[in-house]
């Protein structure tokens, strides 16, 4: 299933200046500033006046060469929809490299393209977004909770559509043909990883955790084509988690990753992809409905790969079951 991006919005209003990128415009930037001063009004509230991230790309925009003056002609023309899109997006867009994106989002003093996102977020959603993009200020707790139910439900319905069947086949297939499985997981990745280590172990299989960035790169490197890795990253952008399936990858290892629907490093170095579709995380990267989707996906990955040796994994479960009596009175 596919997904097109948010429609972007116009830079500038009918009355105003030519458009950054236009011929004319990029001859005479040192000229007159071409860019506008602020973006059309959202459906949300008032205009919102341009952001320190499009200042700074119009004070360095002659400075640039074309590759970069392309990518700020876009970000400048599609603010919002920048917001939405991952670097492999924005570089499929503009016909350029991620590490030319990462470049440009350096010179205008940011760490990378995710610092530029949530700058331009800032500027361009209202507060109570950062809390959850369905809420409204003025909501009592029964709206909270039918909008927050709602949207974690419509999550779960659209990571099932998503969720390649096909995909997950493969993903056990490699899993049981593995010697030894190897999960990744940073932030509030992590802690699905935790659970997904878990529930492999109550079924029996080897596998082995690593949710600490140096722990990852060293136990990536010292793979071979007897293990399976399973990193789960929402963005697909981190750069612990790229780096760690990138070295597995480049060590023999079979990779497996969970992340959101979309464009992302991460995929370049997976062999199986099992896609999440959490939309409202665009703004809040800890969000919960990420998570639930990533969940789910663990929860069918456990039962397939469960199915797949059947009998082995009911003797593990009972044996299991009966070692964890112990710990409850």
């Amino acid at each position: 299933m596919k997904r097109n991006s948010t429609p972007g919005t116009p830079a500038s209003s009918s009355g105003k200046a030519a458009a950054v990128g236009s011929k004319n415009s990029a001859a005479s930037a040192t000229a007159a500033a071409p860019y506008p001063t602020a973006f059309p009004a959202s459906p949300d509230g008032p205009d919102v006046q341009v952001s320190a991230v499009l200042a700074r790309i119009q004070a360095l925009w002659s400075s640039l060469g074309p590759v970069g003056q392309r990518i700020a002609d876009f970000i400048v023309k599609n603010p919002r929809e920048v917001v939405h899109m991952s670097v492999s997006e924005v570089a499929e867009r503009t016909g350029s490299s991620e590490g030319s994106i990462v470049g440009l989002c350096k010179n205008l003093g940011a760490t990378g393209f995710q610092q530029i996102k949530i700058a331009l977020a800032q500027e361009l959603v209202r507060p109570v977004q950062f809390i959850h993009e369905d809420l409204d200020p003025q909501d009592n707790a029964t709206a909270v909770i039918r909008k927050i139910f709602n949207s974690n439900v419509q999550t779960l319905h659209d990571t099932e559509a998503t969720l390649d069947a096909k995909a997950m086949e493969r993903a056990v297939k490699l899993f049981r043909k593995a010697e030894r499985i190897e999960i990744y997981g940073i932030g509030s990745s992590a802690t699905i990883a935790e659970d997904a280590h878990y529930r492999m172990l109550r079924i029996g299989l080897n596998v082995k955790l690593a949710v600490d960035s140096h722990v990852q790169a060293i136990s990536a490197s010292l793979t071979d084509a007897k293990t399976a890795v399973l990193t789960i990253s929402h963005s697909g952008s981190s750069h612990e988690t790229v780096t760690a399936t990138r070295l597995a990858k480049e060590a023999g290892a079979s990779t497996v990753c969970i992340t959101n629907f979309g464009k992302s490093p991460i995929q370049a170095y997976a062999d199986v992809l099992l896609f999440t579709m959490a939309r409202e995380t665009n703004f809040r990267t800890e969000a919960m409905t990420s998570r639930l989707a990533q969940l789910a996906i663990i929860d069918v990955l456990i039962a397939c790969l469960a199915l797949s040796d059947y009998d082995a994994s009911v003797r593990t479960l009972r044996q299991t079951f009966d070692v964890l009596s112990l710990k409850r009175y």
